[in-house]
C-alpha cells in the first residue's frame, strides 16, 4: 500500500511528538540555544565584577555571608537536580514497558521507511536501543570553583580564625572573673624558730596544698609529723587541722579582731595511730608485749582496722571528769566512744546500750586540747579536751569539757575521736 509524501510527514512529525514526550518521561533536559539560565544570570552577578579584591573589600560582613549562603545554595542545589536526574534515568532504564515503547516507536520507523520509495536520508535515525548489561558510567559533577572563589573562601577562613580568636578571649575572661570570684585570704604561718611565713591560699587549697607550699618554703623533711596546727586564744584550746580540711573554710569562722593563730610544727601525736595501733586497738585488751608488737602484726592490725568496708574505731571508755555547765565544777561521768558519738552510763545504770546516754554527736564539732585549764577553769587535770561547733569563738554553753586522769588517756581519746568524725583520716596511711 503506498503512502503518500503528506502521510509520511504527518507521520513523522506524529512520532518526533512522541519522541520528544519520551525523552522528557526518561529525564532528558533540551537546553534551548542562545538563552541564558537563571544560574548564569546568577553567576554573571556573583562574579562578574570587574576588579574582584576591590569588590570584596568593598562589601560588608553580611554581603561576605551573603555571598558565601548563595555558593552554598547553588552548590547543593545542583547536587540536588543531578541526585534526581540519575534516579529518574536509573528507574526508566529499568522499566520493561517503556523499552518496549521504544520498541513500538522504531518499529514504525523501519514500516514508513520500507513502504515509500522516497529518499528518506534527511531523516533523523531511530534511537538506539537501551544496552541493559551495559552500566551506566557515573556521571561527574565538577565543581570547580569560580574566579575569585578562593579569595573569598580565605576571607571567611579568616573571619573564622578571628572569630575563634574573640572566643578565645572571652573564655579567657569569663575564666579570669571566675578567677576573681574565688575567695582568698592572706595568712600568716606561725614556724617553730619564732619566725613567720605569709602566704595566700584561695577556697579551693585543702591542709595537704598549704602544707606543701611550706614544705617548698622551709626545705624541711616532709615527715608526715608536720602539720598545721590551730591556737584559739580566748578559749585556749589547739588542734590538729586535718589534711582534706579547708583552710578558708576554717579561718573564715574566725572573728575578725581574734588573736588566733596558726602554726607549722611538727607533732608526733598526729598520726601515731599508724606507727603504733596496738596503743589504740589493745590497749583495753590487756597485753603486755604492745610495745613489743612487730611490723608484720602492726601491718595486719592497720589493714583490720582501716582497710575492711568500714573503718573500726577504737573501743575507748574510762571515767572521765565533765565540767558542769556555767561552772567551774567538775563531776565524774563513765564515758564511752561510739562511731556516732560519745555516749554515758547515766547514773545507776549499766554500761548495756540500752542504758546508755548520747553526750554528743560528731557531725558538727571539732576536738580541741585545753591549755592550762587546771588554772582557767579549776580542772582536777590540765590534761583536758574541748567538744565545740568550728562557728562558736566565745565562751559558751554548747562548749563540752572534758577532763582525763593522765596524758595517755587524753591522748587515746582524741585519737579516738578524730577517727571516728573523720573515719578515714587515713590519705597518708600507705607512708607508714
Amino acid at each position: 500500500m503506498e503512502q503518500t509524501c503528506e502521510e509520511i510527514d504527518e507521520m513523522f512529525s506524529n512520532l518526533l511528538g512522541e519522541m520528544d514526550l519520551l525523552t522528557q518521561s526518561l529525564g532528558i533536559e533540551t537546553i534551548p540555544h542562545g538563552g541564558i539560565t537563571d544560574v548564569e544570570k546568577e553567576m554573571s552577578f556573583a562574579f562578574g565584577f570587574k576588579d574582584l579584591n576591590e569588590s570584596l573589600h568593598s562589601m560588608e560582613a553580611k554581603d561576605l555571608d551573603a555571598l558565601m549562603a548563595d555558593l552554598v545554595a547553588d552548590i547543593s542545589e545542583t547536587e540536588y537536580m543531578f541526585s534526581s536526574s540519575q534516579n529518574q534515568k536509573s528507574t526508566s532504564y529499568g522499566n520493561t514497558d517503556d523499552n518496549s515503547l521504544l520498541n513500538h516507536y522504531a518499529h514504525l520507523y523501519d514500516t514508513a521507511a520500507i513502504g515509500s520509495n522516497e529518499d528518506l536520508s534527511y531523516l533523523p535515525p531511530p534511537p538506539p536501543p537501551p544496552e541493559h548489561e551495559q552500566d551506566l558510567p557515573p556521571a561527574r559533577l565538577d565543581l570547580k570553583p569560580a574566579k575569585g572563589v578562593t579569595h573569598v573562601l580565605l576571607i571567611k577562613l579568616s573571619d573564622a580564625s578571628e572569630s575563634k580568636e574573640k572566643a578565645d578571649k572571652i573564655i579567657l575572661a569569663l575564666g579570669k572573673m571566675k578567677e576573681a570570684k574565688v575567695k582568698k585570704l592572706i595568712i600568716k604561718v606561725h614556724m617553730n624558730d619564732n619566725s613567720t611565713k605569709t602566704l595566700m591560699v584561695d577556697e579551693r587549697q585543702t591542709v595537704r596544698d598549704v602544707l606543701d607550699n611550706l614544705f617548698e618554703k622551709t626545705h624541711c623533711d616532709c615527715s608526715i609529723e608536720w602539720c598545721l596546727y590551730e591556737l584559739l586564744a580566748e578559749l585556749q584550746i589547739e588542734r590538729f587541722f586535718e589534711d582534706h580540711e579547708n583552710v578558708v573554710e576554717i579561718l573564715s569562722d574566725w572573728t575578725r579582731d581574734s588573736e588566733n593563730k596558726i602554726h607549722f610544727l611538727q607533732k608526733n601525736e598526729k598520726y601515731a595511730v599508724f606507727k603504733n595501733p596496738q596503743n589504740f586497738y589493745m590497749a583495753r585488751k590487756g597485753s603486755s608485749d604492745l610495745k613489743d608488737m612487730n611490723e608484720k602484726n602492726k601491718i595486719s592490725l592497720l589493714e583490720q582496722s582501716f582497710c575492711g568496708s568500714s573503718v573500726v574505731v577504737p573501743e575507748i571508755e574510762g571515767a572521765l571528769y565533765l565540767k558542769e555547765d556555767g561552772k567551774k565544777s567538775w563531776k565524774k561521768r563513765y564515758f564511752l566512744l561510739r562511731a556516732s558519738g560519745i555516749y554515758y552510763v547515766p547514773k545507776g545504770k549499766t554500761k548495756t546500750s540500752r542504758d546508755l546516754a548520747c553526750f554528743i554527736q560528731f557531725e558538727n564539732v571539732n576536738v580541741y586540747y585545753g591549755i592550762q585549764y587546771k588554772v582557767k577553769y579549776k580542772a582536777p587535770t590540765d590534761h583536758c579536751f574541748v567538744l565545740k561547733h568550728p562557728q562558736i569563738q566565745k565562751e559558751s554553753q554548747y562548749i563540752k569539757y572534758l577532763c582525763c586522769e593522765d596524758p595517755w588517756v587524753l591522748h587515746q581519746w582524741v585519737t579516738g575521736i578524730r577517727i571516728a568524725k573523720h573515719l578515714k583520716i587515713t590519705a597518708v596511711k600507705a607512708n607508714i
